[in-house]
């Protein structure tokens, strides 16, 4: 069994409040919830307007699918016009 952790953060530059910055997150991780099997939760900067920091952790039975997992999870948020992701960090247990 192989537990994989995705950290990252990204900077919404367009964000002038924490509600702007709150209906990007908020889009990205339910559309994240519905498309991935993992779990996802914002984990620092809740009260910044321009910076969010997520986390997402699978469970698989070999890491090259956990992998597959967090890298498709990646590319899809990559995908967002509304965000620069500006570090990654991996871990496996």
């Amino acid at each position: 069994m192989t537990i994989g952790v995705l950290t990252l953060e990204a900077v919404i530059y367009n964000a002038g409040s924490l509600k702007e910055k709150r209906s990007v997150t908020k889009s990205v991780a339910d559309k994240v919830k519905r498309k991935f099997n993992v779990s996802f939760s914002e984990i620092a900067y809740q009260n910044v307007w321009q910076r969010v920091k997520w986390v997402a952790v699978t469970v698989s039975g070999d890491r090259r699918t956990a992998e597959r997992e967090l890298q498709s999870l990646l590319d899809f948020i990559d995908g967002f016009p509304a965000l620069d992701v500006s570090l990654t960090e991996w871990e496996w247990l």
